[in-house]
């Protein structure tokens, strides 16, 4: 294998599931990169089923990830990185394993479920020079970086408000007391034991949380929030006020029982100049006010966004739609790019590091305890 190429496995993420596949087609946009071992599935039957689809070699195909880490991590060829894509209960001790054996570690978020296992793969990773990245993957849009872009070059000017909503309709049918225990049993995410404290807040509240730190670079001051259940054990729909460091205040809301709803990731941002909208399910497009101006859209590959350096991570033409699994490979391009120059012992650029680390899982858990810790207590609670 080349200098310039790198090798990953993956924990999870059998054919039938959806976020492995994400993860493995965003992968395969970069030639540089290449899936040559994995633990695929606990079920032996999909584990064998996913590892033949993607011609993985006989004695790469492992039946758990403590096998797989010490066998990788013994390989003169072993695998540049793992991709961690299990549900959250299992993501401490599998990142755990794959540092304890000397692999950079990509892993789905929420990172764990307690500050002190967050803050101990940080330590791990830090202590022994690895790549830890956290799967953040809406901060790969071409427009938020460019969303980012402009708000640090204070075209909006001051902020003055921030608004974030994250609503899906998927667990509707858990607000039916003739539907919700049969759905509680079903569905992981509604179970603590798997999820941990948090249903909504966890799955895409950090998702919100870390759009607006990765836009404004702003950090918590303190928070208040409110939580719905509707008789499940888990929240389904939240809504948070944040303050800032600078006294910035930011809504978010977040519901998994927004009836009409898919994937409705948005940000509203406004300043003393001017102000910016974008909507996840249109991601090309970036909405530009100015004061006393017409609002401008601003659409991705156009010419005139090329004096933003951010602009370079559009793959096509304007007019050519852009979706997740290129926001994905965005993150996934500055991931390769960052490993190949460290293999190589090359000093990475700052491009090359645009992407979701460890320090962002670690405030993803924080933030989520903290919401939870504020809606049982009904107060505001300082960060």
């Amino acid at each position: 294998m080349s200098t310039n190429e790198l090798t990953y496995g993956m924990v999870g993420g059998d054919v039938k599931a959806f976020i492995g596949d994400v993860h493995r087609k965003a992968i395969g946009f970069d030639p540089r990169c290449h899936l040559v071992a994995g633990a695929f599935s606990i079920d032996p039957v999909l584990h064998v089923l996913t590892a033949d689809t993607y011609h993985i070699a006989k004695d790469r195909r492992y039946n758990d990830y403590k096998e797989m880490a010490e066998a990788e991590s013994k390989r003169k060829d072993k695998i540049d990185f793992v991709v961690i894509v299990t549900p959250n209960a299992s993501h401490y001790q599998i990142s755990k394993e794959f540092l304890l054996h000397d692999i950079n570690v990509i892993c789905e978020k929420p990172l764990c479920f307690t500050l002190e296992e967050a803050n101990e793969l940080s330590k791990i990773a830090k202590d022994r020079n690895l790549l830890f990245a956290v799967n953040y993957g809406y901060t790969g849009y071409t427009m938020v970086k460019i969303a980012k872009e402009m708000i640090a070059k204070k075209e909006l000017g001051k902020l003055l408000s921030v608004q974030i909503q994250y609503a899906q309709d998927w667990l509707i049918d858990t607000t039916d007391s003739t539907k919700s225990a049969e759905m509680g049993k079903k569905i992981w995410r509604l179970d603590p034991k798997a999820s941990g404290i948090s249903c909504s807040l966890g799955d895409i509240g950090t998702h919100a949380e870390n759009l607006f730190r990765y836009l404004t670079g702003d950090e918590i001051k303190r928070l208040v929030v409110s939580t719905d259940k509707y008789g499940q054990a888990l929240d389904l729909n939240s809504n948070v006020i944040i303050q800032c460091q600078d006294g910035l205040h930011v809504g978010i809301w977040v519901s998994q029982v927004a009836i009409g709803c898919e994937n409705g990731l948005k940000f509203q941002i406004y300043g003393t100049k001017g102000s910016l909208n974008w909507n996840q399910q249109d991601p090309d497009t970036l909405y530009y006010g100015l004061l006393h101006e017409p609002q401008m859209k601003l659409v991705r590959g156009s010419n005139y966004l090329k004096k933003y350096e951010a602009s370079s991570n559009s793959r096509l033409p304007s007019g050519h739609p852009e979706g997740l699994y290129e926001a994905f490979a965005n993150n996934y391009r500055h991931i390769i790019s960052y490993l190949i120059k460290k293999k190589g012992k090359e000093e990475p650029t700052l491009e090359d590091c645009d992407f979701p680390t460890i320090a962002d899982g670690l405030d993803g858990v924080k933030f989520v305890h903290k919401a939870i810790q504020s809606a049982t207590e009904e107060k505001w609670l300082e960060y």
